[in-house]
């Protein structure tokens, strides 16, 4: 009977296995873990979602960008988009990646995944690093669709000096951002022992780490250099709207892995993220017409593209947080906020942030980080939220993004010329700095 009995128990331990690895405590760092610990739906969607937020900057930006700029200047955007995602692949495998998401202080992350490093798959052994972030699918992954964000956030930066800034000059000031404003913003967020992710912040997909981020840098940007020559006095007539419209459609369909990649899981969560984000697009999209017809007399295709951008912006901290019908409210204001942001505002700033970069990033960056303290429903998220902590953490993040890009471009004027010279302005930067054109 006793050996019965231990033959059951026997049985019993193994038809508990699985539960009782599913039930084993998430790491509070990057550690090695079994391979059968993983979710195959999750690591499948982690992948897509790489793919996705990589489309929203190649080719989704650089067409966005280069349908807005003059014809003299189209292929030097394009180049600029190409070579920041490059270059911020290679800080991030290098150091990027370790100083954002893993364990060190509130301030910055540790150096353990320098080069990667420990980011391993051993066959025999079945054993697949994992991110305390992200534990059901490799850390291969979870890096790598943060780099996807970490490569997006300078490419919108290039919308506010495109058509006046030196090409060199550029690529400094996009690897020393990336490691000096990137780097630490996303660990003070998104890494547990960040001081913001400590406060109770909630930015579920980077409306602050990406989008008021780069608003602010864009902003200093812009005042830095100082207007385009002729800004103000002469029209500026867009290349061609309809490769901005390819581009937005790209960026709007690239959201779905943003937003419900960034749930890190093939789950109910990351469903609602997708829904709330289409939504949200939609009523920025009609709030930025509404306003357009009421101010313009008429719509304009450049208008709904920024609409619908502004939209995505907003709900991006929210998406994991609300109903559909707040993300339909979200849109709806941040279409009208950000309109107001690329317009009147604009005006008041006296900066020529060329593609609107403040304008609608930062702006709708706040706009949803606002709305995400008035509207997050704690049955969703699983958290509650402060406004008084979602307003610190936008101000926080803007302030030191203002600040340190300002000091980041003087350095890099230290280096080299931020500004091409009058002569090369006039002729266009395709020509000046590539000696490319466009065909006819």
């Amino acid at each position: 009977m006793v050996l019965r009995w231990l033959r059951d128990l026997s049985w019993m331990a193994v038809l508990a296995a699985p539960l009782i690895a599913q039930a084993e405590p998430a790491p509070l760092a990057p550690a090695l873990v079994q391979q059968s610990t993983l979710q195959p739906a999750d690591t499948a969607w982690g992948m897509v979602s790489v793919a996705l937020v990589l489309l929203m900057t190649l080719p989704g930006v650089a067409l966005f960008y280069a349908g807005m700029v003059r014809r003299k200047n189209v292929l030097n955007t394009m180049a600029c988009v190409l070579a920041v995602a490059a270059l911020v692949s290679v800080l991030w495998f290098a150091m990027g990646y370790s100083l954002a998401f893993t364990p060190g202080n509130a301030w910055i992350g540790g150096t353990d995944r320098f080069w990667f490093a420990g980011l391993d798959y051993q066959k025999e052994a079945a054993m697949v690093s994992v991110s305390h972030l992200a534990p059901n699918i490799p850390e291969s992954v979870y890096s790598m669709f943060q780099l996807a964000f970490a490569i997006i956030t300078p490419a919108l930066v290039v919308g506010a000096f495109v058509e006046r800034m030196r090409f060199s000059a550029m690529l400094w000031f996009v690897a020393m951002w990336t490691l000096v404003v990137y780097a630490p913003i996303a660990h003070w967020v998104w890494e547990p022992g960040g001081w913001l992710a400590k406060l109770g912040a909630l930015d579920f997909a980077g409306g602050a780490v990406v989008h008021i981020n780069a608003g602010a840098a864009g902003l200093a940007c812009a005042l830095f250099l100082g207007p385009r020559r002729g800004y103000g006095k002469e029209p500026f007539e867009p290349y061609n709207l309809g490769l901005t419209m390819t581009g937005a459609a790209l960026l709007w369909v690239g959201w779905f892995g943003f937003n419900a990649g960034s749930a890190v899981a093939a789950d109910g969560r990351a469903g609602l993220a997708l829904a709330v984000t289409h939504i949200a697009a939609s009523a920025g999209l009609l709030g930025w017409m509404l306003a357009e017809w009421i101010g313009r007399r008429r719509p304009s295709l450049l208008g709904t593209c920024s609409g619908a951008v502004a939209g995505l912006v907003a709900i991006t901290p929210a998406s994991g947080f609300v109903t559909p019908a707040s993300a339909l409210l979200i849109g709806l204001v941040a279409g009208l906020a950000c309109y107001w942001g690329a317009t009147g505002l604009k005006r008041l700033l006296r900066a020529d942030d060329s593609l609107d970069v403040f304008g609608v990033h930062g702006v709708g960056g706040l706009v949803g980080c606002v709305m995400t303290g008035l509207l997050a429903d704690p049955i969703i998220g699983g958290v509650s939220v402060s406004m008084t902590t979602q307003i610190v953490s936008a101000l926080a993040v803007m302030a030191y993004s203002g600040l340190m890009t300002a000091l980041l471009l003087w350095v890099t004027s230290l280096i080299v010329n931020l500004r091409v010279n009058e002569d090369e302005e006039i002729e266009g930067l395709d020509l000046a700095l590539h000696r490319e054109k466009l065909g006819a």
